[in-house]
């Protein structure tokens, strides 16, 4: 498995800081993108979710947002999203998934709650979230 994509509905809150903590820990060996179900194509990452990654070490400022395309899912060999929803929505459209999309929570079976518009406590939860899960991610990317 080298090639990962963290996908949420606008790729700019979750997806992207999954994204990038999963890079971070993977290294160089590894491709990780991220797009979103519905994009906010070419928006950055939302200015708290920078705030909250840059607190951590983590600088998101290159991130632009992509809307998912056939393409990428082709090109993934696991796609990780942020809700039970998401996963099935896309199983749905593209049942051929099955058996490589899951939730980035799925390990204790729990979506990882969307901030967007909402106050800054809501992106550090979600941060905690993504943080929790990243290395649960990790072991099963490199061992596979």
């Amino acid at each position: 498995m080298k090639n990962i994509l963290v996908m949420c509905t606008g790729n700019i809150c979750r997806s992207p800081t999954a994204e990038y903590l999963l890079r971070q820990a993977l290294g160089p060996d590894y491709n990780v993108q991220s797009a979103g179900l519905g994009a906010l194509v070419e928006h950055p990452a939302e200015e708290t979710a920078m705030k909250v990654a840059a607190k951590n070490g983590i600088d998101m400022s290159p991130h632009k947002a992509r809307q998912v395309t056939m393409d990428m899912l082709k090109w993934a060999d696991l796609v990780l999203v942020m809700e039970a929803g998401q996963r099935d929505s896309l199983l749905q459209k593209y049942p051929w998934l099955e058996g490589k999309v899951f939730r980035y929570g799925e390990s204790a079976k729990v979506d990882v709650p969307d901030p967007y518009r909402r106050p800054e406590n809501a992106f550090v939860l979600a941060w905690n979230f993504i943080k929790k899960f990243t290395p649960d991610w990790v072991e099963k990317i490199k061992n596979s």
